[in-house]
């Protein structure tokens, strides 16, 4: 594994970049398509994902084969098909539909900090996963999932909480994922060793 930056994203090879921002610390892994999102301080994703329209926060763990925000088509017309907006690939005189393409990046789905999502996930547009939570691998996510929720299958659905509830919301109130760098590295033995209700004794939370 390479040093990760400070001044933006470690992208691996043959990945596809269209109009997105990278935090720092942040790394896209191998063959990953990444579309008009925003990919917070130090998160990552691994090998083969697919992230449009959504918003990640920091230090999300996003692992291979991820699908965020996936595009959908046109259930209430005559077709399905993406002649409709895709025009311009078919007929030399016809445009793409600019207003298709800009309600469908209207819908942004949002990842929030400190989440991780299992090998081969999907979380569909207008979807928000909470500050902590669990994304089991295969999971198909088609509503909200609260923070520090764990959630899996097809639809998603909560499985148990991470965390009790009370020691989530001290997590959320202390905002470690907002401490500059060195304080990160200051606590870094406390991140290792200390259980999350020692670790908000300890700090403050």
């Amino acid at each position: 594994m390479k040093n990760l930056r400070a001044d933006g994203a470690n992208v691996h090879p043959d990945c596809e970049i269209t109009e997105s921002d990278f935090g720092a610390y942040s790394e896209i892994g191998r063959g990953s398509r990444v579309a008009y999102s925003v990919i917070g301080d130090y998160s990552y994703c691994d090998r083969y994902c697919d992230i449009a329209n959504a918003d990640v926060g920091r230090f999300a763990n996003i692992a291979s084969f991820v699908r965020i925000g996936a595009t959908d088509h046109p259930l209430d017309r005559a077709s399905l098909h993406h002649f409709m907006y895709r025009s311009a690939s078919y007929w030399p005189d016809a445009e793409d539909d600019a207003d298709w393409f800009r309600a469908r990046r209207a819908r942004r789905a949002t990842i929030g900090h400190d989440t991780w999502l299992g090998h081969g996930a999907q979380v569909k547009p207008e979807v928000t996963v909470g500050h902590g939570a669990v994304v089991a691998s295969g999971a198909v996510v088609t509503k909200d999932v609260a923070p520090y929720q764990i959630v899996a299958g097809v639809p998603a659905r909560p499985v148990r909480a991470r965390l009790p509830e009370a020691v989530a919301g001290r997590l959320i109130a202390l905002a470690w994922w907002d401490w500059d760098h060195a304080r990160l590295r200051a606590a870094l033995a406390d991140f290792r060793a200390l259980s999350a209700e020692a670790f908000l004794e300890k700090h403050g939370g």
